[in-house]
This record gives C-alpha cells, structure tokens and sequence, in this order.
C-alpha cells in the first residue's frame, strides 16, 4: 500500500483498497494489476468543486505524467466535490475540453469512476453500473500509448466491457455495494 502523508492517506489507502479487491480482484482491467503490483499509479486528492481548481490540477497531472515516465497512470480523485453525478458528468465534460485545449488530445485519455455511477440506456437498478462505481469520483489519466500497447496485447480488449457488466450482473447489486461501503 502507499504511504500518503496527511489529511488524505484514508482516501488513497480506500482508493487502493477498492483496485485491489473490484478493479484487479474480478480482472475488470486486466492492465491494472502490474501498474499496480509495479507502484506506478499516481493518486492525486484534490479537494473541492471549483472549475478553475479542477483544471489547474488536471494540466498539472498532464505535465507531471509528461515529466515522470515511470509513472504510467493518474487517479484525480475528489476527496469532497462533485458528489452529485449530474455534476460530475458536468465536470467530465469540462476536463475532456481543457484535455483538447491543453494540446493532450492523442496523448492522454479520461476515463471516469462515480460512487453513483450510471450508464445510460441501462437502468437505474442494473447491477452493471459497478464496474464504473469508486468509493469517490474520481478521473483515470491514461497514457494513449499505454492503452494502444494493451490493445495489441489483447486481441479481446473490445470484449472487456461487455464481459464486466455481464460478471456485475451475476454477482448482483448487494455484493457490489458491500464492497465499496468497506
């Protein structure tokens, strides 16, 4: 586990807690365990929901990534803002376009993570939506050579998603939500 000092180590050591048992545990990213096991995640607490904030500490995650090749990947995770999914939905829409503004677009994807995650098309009850549910909100900043190298790894990456909806479905929406109040 990482040692964080301060006021955030009980959010990262959560956030760790969750890869290692849901996101690893049932191979939901099958990438993740060697960044994981190899200690190159980056997990950045940011507090608050202001939008100047938010997209100060998305540029910096985006140069500290250009900066720090051992590190392969950042969790921005929201220690207190955008508790409301619509809101956060709002706030993705806002870090996709400071990405594109920052000159990132093809250089680093978002891929997003909510406590009250939902699909669209999917219903609200449907267990599926915790493949994408986290202990907070939070954005994933994933190198596109990282995901281009996974892909010609894995003539199957196409699949993944599909596979860990069907594997929520099975386990039902009680055993997913045991595992994140944890």
């Amino acid at each position: 586990m990482t040692e964080v000092p301060g006021p955030h180590n009980d959010i990262v050591l959560r956030v760790e807690q969750w890869l290692k048992e849901v996101i690893i545990g049932f191979n939901f990213c099958p990438f993740a365990r060697r960044e994981f096991e190899q200690g190159r995640i980056r997990y950045r607490v940011t507090e608050g929901a202001k939008k100047k904030q938010l997209i100060a500490d998305l540029r910096g995650e985006f140069e500290f990534l250009d900066t720090h090749e051992d590190t392969e990947t950042t969790l921005l995770i929201f220690a207190d803002g955008f508790r409301d999914f619509y809101d956060y939905l709002d706030m993705l829409d806002l870090a996709q376009q400071a990405l594109e503004d920052s000159g990132y677009e093809g250089c680093y994807q978002l891929a997003s993570f909510h406590p009250d995650y939902l699909f669209e098309g999917e219903g609200v009850d449907d267990a599926s939506h915790y493949t994408n549910r986290s202990p907070y909100p939070m954005i994933h900043l994933l190198r596109e050579t990282s995901i281009e190298r996974a892909i010609a790894s894995d003539p199957d990456t196409e699949q993944i998603p599909e596979r860990n909806k069907i594997l929520a479905r099975k386990k039902g929406s009680a055993f997913w939500e045991s595992l994140l109040s944890k």
